[in-house]
């Protein structure tokens, strides 16, 4: 079956090199039929599994229908040669050109297809090159930015602050995670600005700013519900115990439903928060032993006498 597959991928090849041939009576080379042999070719080297010799298909089909100015169609052959990449496990190339195919789909007028074609991109570099999957999801959401589509811009945005989080990246994370908030306040969907806030403080508190948690929130209080909300009211209870260097109080609130069930990403933030110094313990008051009432007595006048002439 392979081999079949194989011969007849050769096959289409050497059709697609015949119409690009020129002569006495052919000054000009066939480009589009070329393409189209090239494209056949790729698709019985694909199934032959034989990876390399589809993703050099899919190439000389990419420059065939550039030679003939289509564009689109140049684009998604090069697509296609990045996925082929991809099975061979060659990802950084893949994205390379995965990356031309949507600078070409943006000059074909076709964002939407070049904001997918990035997003496939990031997908497949994620785990291996978390920085590059970073700039690939901005550079998307740029692209449904610039087309108003908001929703799906500020869920690329959302995808980029947790990879930044997960990195430690934490001065990136809270410029992203302030962009995602201004995008969920321009479409009025207040309640996840508010988990945005949470995001923000546990980010900068991270950071070791102090300050700039604090502004967060009370920037926020000009988002309407958000002041009397479970969330502020958290966040108080989170400042207050950061600030006054309260470990339990911190734990308490970093443990609660609230921040447990956010992100994973910021969740883990939450739990692995420590206050400057280490913080201190609210020790449970010890109960006192009961002792005789004399004894009691005894011991209360003698410190009694022991102060009665003053300090001096």
């Amino acid at each position: 079956m392979a081999a079949q597959k194989i011969n007849e991928g050769l096959e289409h090849l050497a059709k697609a090199e015949k119409y690009l041939k020129t002569g006495f009576l052919k000054w000009k080379p066939d480009y589009d039929s070329a393409a189209s042999e090239y494209g056949k070719a790729a698709v019985a080297f694909k199934n032959a599994k034989q990876f390399e010799q589809a993703k050099d298909a899919c190439l000389r089909e990419a420059v065939a229908h550039e030679n003939n100015r289509a564009l689109f169609h140049a684009a998604k052959a090069y697509e296609q040669a990045g996925m082929m990449l991809k099975e061979m496990q060659k990802l950084p190339e893949a994205v390379q050109l995965i990356e031309k195919a949507s600078t070409m789909y943006l000059e074909n007028g076709t964002p939407d297809t070049a904001a997918m074609a990035l997003e496939r991109a990031g997908k497949l570099i994620e785990n291996v090159d978390p920085e590059k999957a970073v700039q690939l999801y901005q550079q998307t959401a740029n692209v449904f930015e610039n087309e108003e589509r908001l929703r799906q811009a500020v869920e690329l945005l959302g995808k980029a602050s947790r990879l930044l989080v997960r990195g430690r990246r934490f001065d990136e994370a809270a410029l992203s995670i302030q962009k995602e908030k201004n995008i969920y306040k321009e479409i009025e969907n207040y309640p996840t600005c508010y988990k945005k806030t949470i995001a923000q403080v546990l980010v900068h508190l991270h950071r070791n700013d102090y300050v700039a948690a604090e502004r967060c929130v009370r920037e926020s209080y000009s988002i309407p519900g958000f002041n009397g909300s479970e969330d502020c009211a958290a966040l108080e209870q989170l400042l207050e115990g950061y600030d006054q260097q309260d470990q339990d109080q911190v734990s308490e609130v970093c443990n609660s439903p609230l921040f447990k069930y956010m992100d994973n990403d910021y969740a883990k933030l939450g739990l692995s928060l420590v206050v400057p110094g280490g913080g201190i313990k609210k020790k449970s008051p010890a109960t006192p032993q009961a002792k005789p009432d004399g004894v009691a007595t005894a011991a209360a006048d003698e410190e009694e006498d022991e102060y009665s002439g003053g300090l001096c």
